[in-house]
Protein backbone atom coordinates (compact mmCIF):
# COMPACT_ATOMS: atom_id res chain seq x y z
CA UNK A 1 0.00 0.00 0.00
CA UNK A 2 2.88 2.35 0.74
CA UNK A 3 4.43 1.77 -2.71
CA UNK A 4 1.01 2.60 -4.18
CA UNK A 5 1.10 5.93 -2.38
CA UNK A 6 4.49 6.71 -3.91
CA UNK A 7 3.29 6.00 -7.43
CA UNK A 8 0.22 8.09 -6.68
CA UNK A 9 2.55 10.98 -5.82
CA UNK A 10 4.34 10.54 -9.14
CA UNK A 11 1.00 10.55 -11.00
CA UNK A 12 -0.03 13.66 -9.05
CA UNK A 13 3.12 15.44 -10.23
CA UNK A 14 2.30 14.59 -13.85
CA UNK A 15 -1.29 15.81 -13.42
CA UNK A 16 0.05 19.01 -11.87
CA UNK A 17 2.23 19.44 -14.93
CA UNK A 18 -0.69 18.99 -17.33
CA UNK A 19 -3.24 21.12 -15.48
CA UNK A 20 -1.16 24.11 -14.33
CA UNK A 21 1.39 24.52 -17.07
CA UNK A 22 4.28 23.69 -14.75
CA UNK A 23 6.72 21.70 -16.86
CA UNK A 24 9.22 19.05 -15.97
CA UNK A 25 12.62 20.64 -15.50
CA UNK A 26 14.08 17.97 -17.74
CA UNK A 27 15.23 19.28 -21.14
CA UNK A 28 13.55 17.69 -24.15
CA UNK A 29 16.28 18.54 -26.65
CA UNK A 30 19.20 16.36 -27.65
CA UNK A 31 20.12 13.39 -25.51
CA UNK A 32 23.04 14.20 -23.16
CA UNK A 33 26.37 12.46 -23.62
CA UNK A 34 27.52 9.76 -21.19
CA UNK A 35 29.75 12.07 -19.13
CA UNK A 36 27.11 14.82 -19.01
CA UNK A 37 24.55 12.29 -17.82
CA UNK A 38 26.94 10.95 -15.16
CA UNK A 39 27.56 14.49 -13.93
CA UNK A 40 23.83 15.21 -13.77
CA UNK A 41 23.21 12.05 -11.74
CA UNK A 42 25.85 13.15 -9.20
CA UNK A 43 23.88 16.38 -8.67
CA UNK A 44 20.92 15.92 -6.25
CA UNK A 45 19.10 18.96 -7.73
CA UNK A 46 19.69 18.16 -11.40
CA UNK A 47 16.97 18.63 -14.03
CA UNK A 48 16.52 14.96 -14.96
CA UNK A 49 13.94 12.43 -13.77
CA UNK A 50 15.64 9.38 -12.27
CA UNK A 51 14.53 6.29 -10.37
CA UNK A 52 17.39 4.80 -8.32
CA UNK A 53 17.13 1.41 -6.66
CA UNK A 54 19.95 1.48 -4.10
CA UNK A 55 20.80 -1.66 -2.13
CA UNK A 56 22.94 -1.58 1.04
CA UNK A 57 24.08 -4.77 2.78
CA UNK A 58 26.05 -4.71 6.04
CA UNK A 59 27.43 -7.77 7.85
CA UNK A 60 28.60 -8.35 11.41
CA UNK A 61 26.15 -6.05 13.19
CA UNK A 62 26.26 -6.13 16.98
CA UNK A 63 27.11 -8.98 19.35
CA UNK A 64 25.03 -11.52 17.37
CA UNK A 65 26.90 -10.92 14.09
CA UNK A 66 23.70 -9.76 12.41
CA UNK A 67 23.17 -8.88 8.77
CA UNK A 68 21.00 -6.10 7.40
CA UNK A 69 19.88 -5.43 3.83
CA UNK A 70 18.24 -2.11 2.97
CA UNK A 71 16.80 -1.54 -0.50
CA UNK A 72 16.07 2.17 -1.03
CA UNK A 73 13.48 3.06 -3.65
CA UNK A 74 14.23 6.75 -4.26
CA UNK A 75 12.69 8.47 -7.30
CA UNK A 76 13.72 12.05 -8.09
CA UNK A 77 11.19 14.23 -9.92
CA UNK A 78 12.13 17.79 -10.96
CA UNK A 79 9.44 20.35 -11.79
CA UNK A 80 10.05 23.74 -13.35
CA UNK A 81 8.18 26.42 -11.37
CA UNK A 82 9.46 29.45 -13.29
CA UNK A 83 12.21 30.04 -15.85
CA UNK A 84 14.73 30.50 -13.06
CA UNK A 85 13.37 28.19 -10.32
CA UNK A 86 12.92 24.41 -10.12
CA UNK A 87 11.31 22.24 -7.46
CA UNK A 88 13.10 18.91 -6.95
CA UNK A 89 10.99 16.18 -5.34
CA UNK A 90 13.03 13.39 -3.76
CA UNK A 91 11.48 10.31 -2.13
CA UNK A 92 13.33 7.63 -0.17
CA UNK A 93 11.47 4.50 0.92
CA UNK A 94 13.70 1.87 2.62
CA UNK A 95 12.70 -1.79 2.44
CA UNK A 96 14.53 -3.66 5.22
CA UNK A 97 15.41 -7.33 5.64
CA UNK A 98 17.56 -8.14 8.68
CA UNK A 99 18.54 -11.12 10.82
CA UNK A 100 20.15 -11.29 14.29
CA UNK A 101 20.13 -7.48 14.56
CA UNK A 102 17.45 -6.97 17.22
CA UNK A 103 18.21 -10.27 18.98
CA UNK A 104 19.62 -13.74 18.42
CA UNK A 105 17.40 -15.64 15.97
CA UNK A 106 15.13 -12.61 15.37
CA UNK A 107 14.39 -11.34 11.87
CA UNK A 108 12.41 -8.52 10.32
CA UNK A 109 11.24 -8.00 6.75
CA UNK A 110 9.44 -4.69 6.59
CA UNK A 111 9.17 -1.17 5.25
CA UNK A 112 10.87 1.67 7.09
CA UNK A 113 9.78 5.32 7.33
CA UNK A 114 9.38 7.22 4.06
CA UNK A 115 11.33 10.46 3.68
CA UNK A 116 10.10 13.11 1.26
CA UNK A 117 12.36 16.07 0.49
CA UNK A 118 11.55 19.17 -1.56
CA UNK A 119 14.40 21.33 -2.84
CA UNK A 120 13.70 24.75 -4.35
CA UNK A 121 16.69 25.28 -6.62
CA UNK A 122 17.25 28.64 -8.37
CA UNK A 123 19.21 28.89 -11.58
CA UNK A 124 22.62 30.30 -10.63
CA UNK A 125 26.35 29.76 -11.14
CA UNK A 126 26.60 28.23 -7.66
CA UNK A 127 24.26 25.23 -7.45
CA UNK A 128 22.10 24.96 -4.35
CA UNK A 129 18.63 24.05 -3.18
CA UNK A 130 16.73 24.31 0.10
CA UNK A 131 13.31 23.25 1.34
CA UNK A 132 11.44 21.01 3.78
CA UNK A 133 11.90 17.33 4.56
CA UNK A 134 9.15 15.07 5.91
CA UNK A 135 9.61 11.74 7.67
CA UNK A 136 6.38 9.77 7.38
CA UNK A 137 5.80 6.72 9.64
CA UNK A 138 5.21 4.09 6.96
CA UNK A 139 7.21 1.37 8.78
CA UNK A 140 5.41 -1.96 9.03
CA UNK A 141 7.47 -3.15 12.01
CA UNK A 142 8.28 -1.26 15.23
CA UNK A 143 11.95 -2.24 14.86
CA UNK A 144 12.30 -0.62 11.41
CA UNK A 145 10.77 2.80 12.00
CA UNK A 146 10.27 5.62 14.47
CA UNK A 147 6.47 5.63 14.64
CA UNK A 148 6.62 9.43 14.42
CA UNK A 149 5.73 12.04 11.82
CA UNK A 150 8.63 14.50 11.58
CA UNK A 151 9.45 17.67 9.67
CA UNK A 152 12.42 19.98 9.27
CA UNK A 153 14.71 21.79 6.80
CA UNK A 154 16.97 20.25 4.18
CA UNK A 155 19.54 21.67 1.79
CA UNK A 156 22.15 20.79 -0.80
CA UNK A 157 25.11 22.92 -1.90
CA UNK A 158 27.64 21.96 -4.55
CA UNK A 159 30.37 23.01 -6.96
CA UNK A 160 30.27 21.42 -10.38
CA UNK A 161 32.25 21.43 -13.60
CA UNK A 162 32.67 18.85 -16.35
CA UNK A 163 33.90 15.66 -14.74
CA UNK A 164 33.87 16.93 -11.15
CA UNK A 165 31.14 17.42 -8.53
CA UNK A 166 31.82 18.41 -4.91
CA UNK A 167 29.04 19.09 -2.47
CA UNK A 168 27.14 18.42 0.72
CA UNK A 169 23.56 17.41 1.52
CA UNK A 170 22.12 17.92 5.00
CA UNK A 171 18.85 17.85 6.89
CA UNK A 172 17.43 18.07 10.39
CA UNK A 173 13.97 17.05 11.50
CA UNK A 174 11.89 16.98 14.67
CA UNK A 175 8.84 14.84 15.44
CA UNK A 176 5.51 16.66 15.50
CA UNK A 177 3.07 13.75 15.76
CA UNK A 178 2.64 10.01 15.67
CA UNK A 179 2.70 7.31 18.34
CA UNK A 180 2.93 9.09 21.74
CA UNK A 181 4.48 5.98 23.31
CA UNK A 182 7.54 6.15 21.01
CA UNK A 183 8.92 9.40 22.42
CA UNK A 184 10.03 12.52 20.57
CA UNK A 185 12.50 12.32 17.70
CA UNK A 186 15.19 14.79 16.68
CA UNK A 187 17.72 13.70 14.10
CA UNK A 188 20.30 15.27 11.78
CA UNK A 189 21.92 13.90 8.63
CA UNK A 190 25.08 15.09 6.85
CA UNK A 191 26.35 13.75 3.52
CA UNK A 192 29.50 15.27 1.98
CA UNK A 193 30.36 13.90 -1.46
CA UNK A 194 32.84 14.17 -4.31
CA UNK A 195 32.46 12.54 -7.72
CA UNK A 196 34.70 12.31 -10.78
CA UNK A 197 33.56 11.13 -14.21
CA UNK A 198 35.17 10.32 -17.56
CA UNK A 199 33.93 10.84 -21.12
CA UNK A 200 32.82 7.21 -21.22
CA UNK A 201 30.33 7.88 -18.41
CA UNK A 202 32.35 5.82 -15.97
CA UNK A 203 33.38 7.39 -12.71
CA UNK A 204 34.28 7.10 -9.06
CA UNK A 205 32.79 8.82 -6.03
CA UNK A 206 33.49 9.16 -2.33
CA UNK A 207 30.57 9.79 0.00
CA UNK A 208 30.35 10.21 3.76
CA UNK A 209 27.14 9.67 5.75
CA UNK A 210 26.66 10.86 9.31
CA UNK A 211 23.35 10.38 11.15
CA UNK A 212 23.03 12.01 14.57
CA UNK A 213 20.13 11.11 16.85
CA UNK A 214 20.14 13.97 19.37
CA UNK A 215 17.50 12.36 21.61
CA UNK A 216 19.56 9.29 22.52
CA UNK A 217 22.97 10.84 21.67
CA UNK A 218 23.69 8.23 19.02
CA UNK A 219 25.98 8.77 16.02
CA UNK A 220 26.17 6.39 13.06
CA UNK A 221 28.52 7.03 10.15
CA UNK A 222 29.71 5.38 6.95
CA UNK A 223 32.13 5.96 4.08
CA UNK A 224 31.09 4.77 0.62
CA UNK A 225 33.59 4.35 -2.23
CA UNK A 226 31.57 3.88 -5.41
CA UNK A 227 32.44 2.92 -8.97
CA UNK A 228 29.82 3.73 -11.58
CA UNK A 229 29.17 3.41 -15.29
CA UNK A 230 26.54 4.43 -17.85
CA UNK A 231 24.89 1.92 -20.18
CA UNK A 232 21.47 1.32 -21.74
CA UNK A 233 18.60 -1.12 -21.34
CA UNK A 234 17.16 -0.93 -24.83
CA UNK A 235 16.82 2.83 -25.35
CA UNK A 236 16.64 3.61 -21.63
CA UNK A 237 19.85 5.07 -20.12
CA UNK A 238 20.83 3.48 -16.82
CA UNK A 239 23.65 3.93 -14.34
CA UNK A 240 25.19 0.97 -12.52
CA UNK A 241 26.94 1.60 -9.19
CA UNK A 242 28.86 -0.69 -6.84
CA UNK A 243 31.44 -0.38 -4.09
CA UNK A 244 32.28 -0.92 -0.41
CA UNK A 245 30.18 0.64 2.36
CA UNK A 246 32.44 0.96 5.38
CA UNK A 247 30.90 1.42 8.87
CA UNK A 248 32.86 3.92 10.98
CA UNK A 249 30.96 4.76 14.16
CA UNK A 250 27.84 3.41 15.87
CA UNK A 251 26.70 1.97 19.16
CA UNK A 252 28.19 -1.53 19.67
CA UNK A 253 24.80 -3.19 19.13
CA UNK A 254 24.37 -1.40 15.77
CA UNK A 255 27.86 -1.30 14.26
CA UNK A 256 28.75 -3.71 11.47
CA UNK A 257 32.20 -4.60 10.22
CA UNK A 258 31.73 -4.36 6.43
CA UNK A 259 29.13 -3.57 3.79
CA UNK A 260 28.49 -3.30 0.06
CA UNK A 261 26.36 -0.77 -1.83
CA UNK A 262 25.01 -1.47 -5.31
CA UNK A 263 22.55 0.61 -7.29
CA UNK A 264 20.60 0.62 -10.53
CA UNK A 265 19.52 4.10 -11.64
CA UNK A 266 16.87 4.41 -14.37
CA UNK A 267 17.00 7.73 -16.23
CA UNK A 268 13.59 8.78 -17.58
Amino acid sequence: MNITRIFALVIFSVILNLTTGISFAQKKTTEPGAQELADKLSNPVSNIISVPFQNNTVWGIGPNNGVQNVLNFQPVIPLKITKGLSMINRIVLPIIAQFNVTGLGESQNALSDLQYSIFFAPKSSFIWGIGPIFSIPTATNTNTGSGKFSIGPTGVFLYKKTGLTIGVLLNQFWSVGGDPDRGNQTQAYLQPFISHSWKSGGGVSLTGEITQNWKVKRTQSYINVMFQGITKLGKLPVQLVVGPRIPLTALPELKGYFGIRAALVLVL
